[in-house]
């Protein structure tokens, strides 16, 4: 500091308001800054459990590609009873109890708001003035299973869409919104693999950075042996989540020793719906108050529980 130059505080607070600012962090009046940042948010899932922010490089990862690898999250308990659950969901469903028969129920439950899964909405998908330490600031949109094998009567097809998401108006929810230090994923795939994938197997394929395209696919990106198709391997229990502002496709099961058995979820901001999907009334009233709040209606003003409803938060 400057021999001559006292410390202020009212300079130190016009420079942090310059940099909010400079970020875009704005709430809705007049240019404002908002005054939360993820780390502030839900730190808790209905279990309990921490939430720890996703790490720096994490965070630019997922903004640069689009998608993001977390290898070996659950258990090996957690994976062999909900991949048990997973099979007689699909040949035995009569052995689950009926509000819990979809990928919503059972041992998936947990899967819903998994403390990796609330770290990446606090990041990418919530609004501070729409969470609390009793409800999530984002909502959960879909879910089902993909059980595949090299056995089945109708191969999953290559089927490549979405992208270029970076440059879409707002209303389909396949957007993709960033600025310096900031970053709005849109709707929002998770795909819990609950078996191991190797790259040759078949698991789900990206065009890598296709997020933030300005122009449109050449042709190549139709045919899946185009050489900037991406995908991963990854061992049971892993979790890849992605911008469906990307352009992704799954294509066919190609290991005869291992079934694919991937939960897919979807997730979105609190403001927009993609579809009607929600678990069945009887299933909701036995979840914890705070996951019941990953399926409220989609709005803005006053939708929130154990705060009040402030939007320069």
């Amino acid at each position: 500091m400057h021999p001559h130059r006292a410390f202020c505080p009212c300079r130190q607070l016009e420079r942090e308001e310059f940099i909010v600012e400079q970020l875009g962090k704005f709430n809705k009046d007049l240019g404002s800054p908002l005054g939360t940042v993820p780390a502030d948010l839900t730190q808790t899932n209905a279990d309990g459990k921490p939430v720890v922010p996703l790490t720096q490089e994490q965070k630019y990862l997922f903004d640069k590609n689009g998608w993001l690898l977390v290898p070996g999250v659950l258990t090996e308990s957690e994976i062999e009873e909900m991949r048990d659950f997973c099979y007689r969901l699909k040949h035995d469903p009569e052995t689950i109890p009926q509000h819990h028969r979809s990928t919503y129920g059972g041992p998936l439950e947990k899967l819903t708001d998994h403390p990796v899964i609330v770290a990446f909405g606090n990041e990418f998908l919530a609004s501070s003035y729409l969470a609390s330490d009793t409800c999530y600031g984002f909502r959960m949109e879909m879910s089902f299973l993909a059980l595949r094998s090299t056995t089945d009567e109708t191969p999953f097809k290559f089927h490549a869409h979405n992208g270029n998401g970076l440059w879409r108006m707002p209303g389909d929810c396949h957007q993709y919104s960033c600025l310096p230090g900031q970053a709005y994923s849109g709707l929002t795939r998770v795909v819990w693999e609950l078996n191991p994938v190797e790259k040759s197997d078949g698991g789900t394929m990206f065009i890598t950075g296709s997020h933030k395209a300005a122009y449109t696919a050449p042709e190549g990106a139709h045919t899946q042996d185009w050489e900037f198709w991406d995908t991963y391997s990854c061992p049971a229990g892993s979790v890849i989540i992605f911008t469906e502002a990307l352009t992704h496709s799954g294509q066919p099961w190609l290991n005869p020793d291992t079934d694919r058995v991937a939960v897919f979820n979807a997730y979105n901001s609190v403001d927009k719906r993609w579809s009607l999907s929600k678990p069945p009334q009887a299933l909701l009233d036995e979840m914890p108050p705070k996951r019941q709040t990953l399926f409220r209606e989609a709005y803005v003003k006053g939708n929130v529980t154990g705060t009040k409803f402030d939007m320069a938060l």
